[in-house]
C-alpha cells in the first residue's frame, strides 16, 4: 500500500517517525529484564531485512529463534511494531500469543493467521485491523525503517481474546512481564 507513496513525499516526510520510545517496549509497565535473546536466520541485530519478509516480496514473517526464557515463565506474547512509521504511534505489524514457552523458534510464514492445525500462535491486529503479520511496506524515499521483534515471557497465561487489539494486548503484559528480548531489523524501499 505504501509502495504507491511517491518518493518526494517520502523524502518530505523523512524527518516524520513514531520513534523508538514509543514502543510498547518503552512502556514503564513491561520493564523486565533483557535476559531473553532473539535472533533470526534472516538477518541479524540491526541488520537489513530480505525483501522476501516485506511487501516488496512474498511478504511473509521471517524466522526467529530465542533462548533465555526464564523457568517460571507460563506464556510468551511477541509484538512487532515500526520503530520509523511516519506516525503518531508506531505501526503494529504482528501481535502473537498462545504459543509455549517451551517454544523456542517460529518458523518463516508462523505468523499467518488464528492458531490452528500447523500450530501457528494466535494473532492479535495489527494496524489495519487484520489478524496476521503485516510486512513491512515503508514509504519510497523515507529511508530505512526499523522493525522491531519484541518478546515478552509472563508469569501467567494471559486472558486474550481472538484477535486481540494491542491494547488488550499491552493491558495483558503489565505487571506479568518476567523477562523480555528483541531484536531489530531493517528495511528501506528502494527507489
Amino acid at each position: 500500500m505504501l509502495e504507491k507513496v511517491p518518493a518526494p513525499i517520502g523524502r518530505v516526510l523523512e524527518s516524520v517517525r513514531a520513534g523508538m520510545d514509543k514502543l510498547v517496549w518503552a512502556d514503564a509497565a513491561v520493564q523486565a529484564p533483557d535476559t531473553i535473546v532473539v535472533e533470526s536466520a534472516a538477518f541479524v541485530e540491526d541488520g537489513a531485512m530480505s525483501a522476501l519478509f516485506t511487501a516488496d516480496g512474498e511478504g511473509v514473517s521471517p524466522p526467529l529463534a530465542w533462548r533465555g526464557v526464564p523457568a517460571g515463565a507460563t506464556a510468551l506474547i511477541l509484538v512487532v511494531e515500526d520503530a520509523d512509521s511516519p506516525t503518531p504511534a508506531p505501526f503494529v505489524h504482528a501481535l502473537a500469543y498462545g504459543f509455549s514457552p517451551e517454544d523456542q523458534a517460529l518458523a518463516a510464514g508462523a505468523l499467518s493467521g488464528a492458531l490452528g492445525d500447523t500450530g501457528d500462535p494466535a494473532m492479535g491486529q495489527n494496524t489495519y485491523g487484520k489478524a496476521r503479520y503485516l510486512p513491512p511496506d515503508p514509504p519510497t524515499g523515507h529511508g530505512p525503517h526499523r522493525y522491531v521483534f519484541q518478546l515478552y515471557a509472563l508469569d501467567r497465561e494471559p486472558d486474550l481474546p481472538a484477535a486481540a487489539s494491542k491494547h488488550q494486548v499491552v493491558e495483558a503484559l503489565k505487571g506479568h512481564v518476567i523477562a523480555r528480548g528483541r531484536l531489530i531489523g531493517v528495511y528501506e524501499r528502494p527507489g
